[in-house]
């Protein structure tokens, strides 16, 4: 696997030998940060854990230099920071099982470039590779622009390849806004209900943004419980945990499918759900 950073590392976690360890990769996250697989593509990871016949596959774009720290970690610099990081996304991998997980280690500007192709070109490699069934990335109305920028590369990567080659859904998920505000029937809503206790240590892993102030062990089991029991207002709980996503697979069935259109059509017809009931209500019959 030729990556261009020189510091990319791929992990193996259980050792398989290469190809056989890619391969077998069923499901499929790029992120942008060391933390970000295990909140939005929580779905792939559990759909997967301990089964033999499908494999979790996780891909982090960026070196995680920038991270934000105190405390324990305030003193240290970029560089020990980007290695900091990238032993907490490798046990990660380990606590969640994976198949195989890659760290490119591209600083965010490359990543938020729209002209690097570099980071294109390394994802392109890695879905010819590992050849998913489906891939977690950010969705497109996310507020942090180096998660726009990996989506942008993904949407990219995935249509650079033929078309027997890409993956039969792609999500967009939730890290920076949630996707609450998306009409019922237009949001995909994933049951994570299952192995909580999992879920609780993959996101306590990442000690330097927990301790560090950033409390995503809190805020991201908080948000799944919020959305299971916010989801239907005139039903009861059907799910303990629930996450959120944006089906973008017409974006890579349909290379003529602007991003921007599509997403723009789903905050469009919000706008309109919201003026139509303020309307019923306001107006007399």
């Amino acid at each position: 696997m030729n990556l261009h950073q020189p510091h990319a590392q791929l992990i193996i976690p259980d050792d398989t030998p290469l190809p056989q360890a890619l391969t077998r990769t069923t499901h499929l996250a790029i992120a942008a940060h060391q933390d970000d697989i295990e909140i939005l593509a929580i779905d792939g990871i559990l759909a997967c854990y301990r089964r033999p016949d499908k494999w979790f596959t996780g891909v982090v774009m960026t070196d995680g230099a920038g991270s934000p720290r105190t405390g324990l970690y305030a003193h240290l610099t970029d560089d020990a920071m980007r290695q900091v990081r990238a032993r907490e996304q490798k046990n990660a991998a380990l606590v969640g099982d994976y198949a195989a997980q890659f760290l490119l280690d591209y600083p965010s500007a490359r990543v938020k470039d729209p002209a690097a192709q570099e980071p294109v070109e390394d994802l392109v490699a890695i879905l010819r590779a590992t050849q998913p069934e489906i891939v977690y990335t950010h969705n497109p109305a996310d507020k942090h622009d180096t998660h726009i920028g990996v989506l942008h590369k993904t949407l990219t990567a995935i249509r650079t390849l033929p078309r027997e080659l890409r993956p039969r859904k792609l999500y967009g998920c939730e890290v920076w806004r949630d996707l609450d505000w998306m009409l019922d029937e237009d949001k995909v809503a994933f049951d994570v209900s299952a192995r909580e206790n999992l879920q609780m240590a993959l996101i306590g892993v990442f000690d330097s943004q927990v301790s560090g102030g950033k409390r995503y062990d809190l805020a991201v089991m908080g948000r799944r419980r919020a959305h299971a029991t916010f989801y239907a207002s005139h039903a009861t709980d059907q799910a303990e945990l629930v996450t959120f996503a944006m089906d973008l697979t017409p974006l890579i069935e349909d290379d003529d499918l602007e991003l921007i259109d599509y997403v723009m059509d789903y905050i469009e017809r919000f706008a309109q759900d919201v003026r139509n009931r303020l309307s019923s209500m306001m107006h007399s019959r």
